[in-house]
């Protein structure tokens, strides 16, 4: 996928001419049946790697025509330990990993407050983006992603796996199928959050960029559950907890199986606490509702992990694990060759690979993440002001509410911008 073509015989005499010895191709290097030549290979740079970073670094090392050549962190430990892995080059900076010309895609696997950025640094450097989940920390961020990534006319790959489970797709096809009648009701289950978080200031470690962690977001003294989890997905600097960091799952699936969020205004009310005390300050504990303008009506609070679409002939839940309906049999049901079929995965991080070699939309595209995040701003927007709000999908503005309109952007700390 490197913009220069090279030829396996101008690799082989280059080669050798360094070396001044004779030198052998590997059967890895030339390809074979499944597997592309290095050289037509995807390669990936690697921005992030903690927990949920080496996890996917982990999957794409084992995806067919690729190749994860480079890695950006802000810790020194953790991106000269990936980088020795792969045998390729560290930065603290992720912008000098996106200078390089013969890098084609990206991993986003950072903190949530700097998926979009990065995002959107990547596709105007020409590369696609794997972006793990939630989208952005404000509304304006997600409607600026997808204008850049249909600009630059890059591939994305939205981070939530679960579309590339087949269950996951059977029953988001039985409801788009029309198989328990018109749905009426959507429940929507995710984990809650967490409260505390230790607000002493301490020394920052060595081994950490602190300056470059924290980027757009407000300068804040250190603490020892400041950069670290579950502390990045509680702090609102960062982003709006467990309502999209956790939610983007379950409300992925809502978005995959239903289309009640893009048909007319949505009405949201619900209610939620913010822990005044502590370091962490997401909202917790909440109870939203959603009035769709096509007659749906949606519930989303914590407690599990799960999606239940309901209609008038029975009901489909779907979660990480697994699948159930009423009735049950059509849990052993087909779908014919006239219903909906929806694109086949067979993993997310391969799905990703083929799509930037095909150019071909992938399975959990743009558009879906960002229809799926702004239901999370929504409930965030109506639980911190405590009261309703109506939210436009074809204008994607909040109705005739200015005060709610200034909570669809945030301030990003100089010199970083959208």
């Amino acid at each position: 996928m490197n913009d220069q073509k090279i030829t396996r015989r101008h690799v082989l005499n280059s080669a050798m001419a360094v070396a001044g010895a004779p030198y052998m191709l590997t059967s890895t290097a030339l390809g074979d049946a499944e597997t592309a030549p290095a050289s037509e290979r995807v390669t990936i740079g690697h921005i992030g790697v903690g927990g949920q970073g080496t996890y996917l670094l982990n999957g794409f090392l084992s995806c067919r025509n690729a190749r994860s050549v480079a890695i950006a962190d802000a810790y020194s430990d953790r991106r000269e330990a990936a980088a020795q892995r792969i045998k390729g080059k560290g930065y603290a900076d992720f912008r000098e990993l996106l200078a390089r010309k013969d890098i084609d895609a990206v991993v986003v696997a950072t903190p949530d407050h700097w998926h979009v950025p990065i995002a959107i640094a990547a596709a105007r450097a020409g590369k696609d983006a794997y972006v793990e989940k939630p989208l952005g920390v404000t509304i304006e961020q997600d409607l600026a992603c997808r204008k850049v990534f249909a600009e630059k006319k890059r591939v994305f790959q939205y981070g939530t796996q679960q579309r590339s489970s087949v269950h996951c797709r059977f029953g988001c096809e039985l409801v788009r199928s029309g198989r328990i009648g018109k749905v009426h009701t959507i429940e929507v289950i995710a984990p809650d959050g967490g409260e505390g978080g230790s607000t002493e200031e301490i020394p920052v470690p060595p081994t950490l960029d602190y300056s470059m962690w924290i980027g757009p977001a407000p300068m804040a003294p250190y603490t020892k559950d400041r950069c670290v989890t579950p502390g990045t997905y509680y702090i609102y600097d960062y982003s709006i907890g467990y309502l999209a960091g956790w939610g983007a799952h379950p409300l992925d699936i809502m978005i995959w199986g239903s289309d009640a969020d893009i048909a007319g205004p949505i009405t949201v009310e619900g209610t939620g606490k913010v822990p005044a005390k502590g370091l962490y300050n997401t909202v917790v504990n909440w109870a939203v509702t959603y009035q769709m303008a096509n007659g749906v009506k949606m519930f989303f609070k914590p407690g599990g992990d799960s999606t239940r679409f309901i209609g008038p002939d029975g009901w489909v839940r779907i979660w990480r694990g697994g699948i159930d309906a009423e009735p049950k049999s059509l849990l052993q049901s087909k779908i014919g060759p006239d219903e909906v079929h929806l694109i086949q995965s067979p993993r997310q991080d391969q799905s990703f690979i083929d799509a930037v070699k095909s150019r071909r939309k992938t399975v959990s595209p743009i558009g879906d993440a960002v229809r799926s995040d702004i239901i999370s701003h929504l409930a965030d927007i109506t639980i911190r002001l405590k009261r309703g709000i109506t939210w436009d999908p074809r204008e994607e503005t909040i109705v005739g509410d200015a005060e709610a309109s200034k909570m669809l952007t945030r301030a990003m700390r100089s010199p970083w911008t959208l």
